[in-house]
């Protein structure tokens, strides 16, 4: 079973990405054949710096080698490096129906936050259905939001091969329903888009203050709140401390006693322990890029030798071989 996952270039990794898509996809390796990719080409319907790109593409391989990712284990690359992607984008849009796209969640909440449409915006599900079967992928490790990308890859690859033949495998989303949609600063969806995220590998001094930052509402300490499992700081505390430490805590402030302050002080202690171990490797990386340059480079000649082979069947059965 191949699991396949993707990330944006597009800003600092935040631990919405981490819980999501990155924690279960890395852990993901214990059972073998996975693959990753920095998905370079998708960041740019939003970032148009080249030298930005650029940085924080090389961000994202640090940070999911930090967090985890084995190369011994995996295949991890740039998207940009297997260009096939492209052509098989093409190939899959020219069967995909205006009204699918116009029903993607995603484009149109972002229409909704009054972000200026683009094509790239629009035709991303159809980038992301080439990221997912150009390698033959079984498993799609994603969050709750993303679901509906995952179906539609499903809906692009059945109607290929209905028209032209058995040629794709058709994946499966893979959903933590515990982490799967991570709430940002203000409740949202955390999204480098919204900008309401804490990143993984924040400075100390800024990601303190967004966390001490958070909105709560006017209740005193002292009041009882039967609604402390909807609190912002209570869920974000579920992921990163013991479930007990957890627990305790929002008990405390159904019950009455716990300060709101107190609160966000246990959140961010509990963030940066939890963090600290791929901090420290995050550095020893940073100080030896050749090495990650070395993982993308051995990344790229793996990915290719799946992807070569799956874009030469799909040309092949719709008569362009």
């Amino acid at each position: 079973m191949r699991t396949l996952t993707g990330i944006q270039p597009s800003g600092q990794l935040h631990i919405g990405n981490y819980f999501g898509a990155m924690r279960p996809a890395i852990e993901a390796q214990a059972r073998g054949d996975c693959f990753y990719f920095i998905a370079d080409y998708h960041s740019m319907t939003s970032l148009t710096d080249p030298a930005q790109r650029r940085a924080h593409t090389l961000g994202v391989a640090l940070d999911w080698l930090a967090c985890g990712l084995d190369p011994a284990k995996s295949v991890f690359w740039r998207q940009s490096d297997v260009p096939g992607v492209t052509e098989l984008s093409w190939i899959l849009g020219t069967l995909v129906p205006m009204g699918l796209l116009e029903r993607a969640h995603s484009y149109k909440d972002k229409i909704a936050k009054g972000i200026s449409p683009n094509f790239g915006l629009f035709a991303y599900p159809v980038l992301m259905a080439s990221d997912i079967l150009l390698f033959d992928t079984n498993i799609v490790p994603v969050g709750r939001d993303q679901k509906q990308h995952v179906e539609m890859t499903r809906d692009m690859a059945i109607k290929f091969n209905q028209t032209y033949g058995e040629t794709f495998v058709v994946p499966e989303p893979a959903i933590r329903d515990d982490v799967a949609l991570v709430p940002g600063l203000d409740g949202q969806k955390m999204s480098k888009s919204y900008g309401n995220t804490i990143d993984i590998f924040g400075e100390e001094k800024a990601v303190r203050k967004k966390i001490m930052g958070i909105m709560m509402d006017s209740r005193t300490p002292q009041e009882p709140k039967p609604d402390a499992d909807k609190n912002l700081a209570i869920q974000l505390l579920r992921l990163v401390a013991p479930a007990e430490v957890a627990a305790d805590h929002e008990n405390r402030l159904r019950a009455g006693g716990l300060g709101y302050g107190d609160l966000k002080k246990v959140l961010f202690e509990h963030y940066w322990n939890y963090f600290a171990a791929a901090r420290a490797r995050r550095a020893e990386l940073a100080a030896n890029l050749d090495h990650v340059n070395r993982v993308l480079g051995e990344g790229t000649v793996r990915a290719h030798a799946v992807a070569d082979v799956v874009l030469q069947r799909a040309r092949k059965a719709c008569g362009l071989a």
